[in-house]
């Protein structure tokens, strides 16, 4: 991307944001051009200024930021939205894609890489910071051994198919494909959707 990228900080600490624009604003290609301590404040904002790029707590005082994530992505879809957070559970990783947003940044994570970040997100990519990377590339073996036809299962989801286009591959009932998917995640500990989609490009 070309040109300026106008940035807007939603953080409910203030001093968390003075440091952000410090930073952002000591590169010449960024502009900070708006502030918000929640999200209500910071859609407001949105449909009243030209933003390219939202840098995102989760913990706020009024929605978190996954919520508003999904609000900024349906309310203005020309925004990327970057999580900027102290967690680094992949549960949350996982919560904030599925919502829409365009990577995920540690706040612990080395100054350069919020600038990487968001170079990489308005170029079309997607960006992990590089701890949450290691966690997404390491092998989750299960606890439990999968089934054979679990395991066929698996991938198939690895391929992206739906439960319908499983069931026709493999000559099965919708239901028992679910059942199937049902049994993989409880086996594997995994609760969402977007997990067991992870889990089975990783592993299928």
């Amino acid at each position: 991307m070309t040109g300026t990228i106008k940035i807007q900080l939603v953080d409910d600490h203030p001093l968390v944001r003075d440091g952000l624009r410090a930073r952002l604003e000591a590169m010449p290609q960024f502009q900070v051009v708006a502030e918000a301590g929640g999200a209500a404040e910071a859609l407001e904002q949105a449909a009243q200024i030209d933003i390219d790029l939202v840098l995102m707590d989760i913990n706020m005082r009024d929605t978190n930021g996954i919520e508003a994530t999904a609000q900024f992505r349906a309310a203005f879809p020309r925004i990327a939205v970057l999580i900027l957070s102290m967690h680094d559970k992949l549960e949350y990783v996982s919560q904030a894609i599925r919502a829409g947003a365009r990577g995920y940044v540690l706040k612990d994570a080395p100054g350069k890489d919020i600038v990487v970040a968001i170079e990489t997100v308005m170029s079309g990519g997607i960006y992990y910071s590089a701890a949450l990377a290691r966690q997404l590339a390491q092998p989750q073996l299960p606890d439990m051994q999968l089934t054979t036809r679990e395991q066929e299962v698996l991938r198939h989801l690895a391929r992206g198919e739906s439960n319908k286009q499983i069931a026709r591959a493999l000559d099965l009932s919708v239901r028992t494909v679910e059942t199937h998917r049902l049994n993989i995640k409880r086996k594997l500990g995994i609760e969402g959707q977007a997990e067991l989609i992870r889990f089975a490009v990783q592993h299928g």
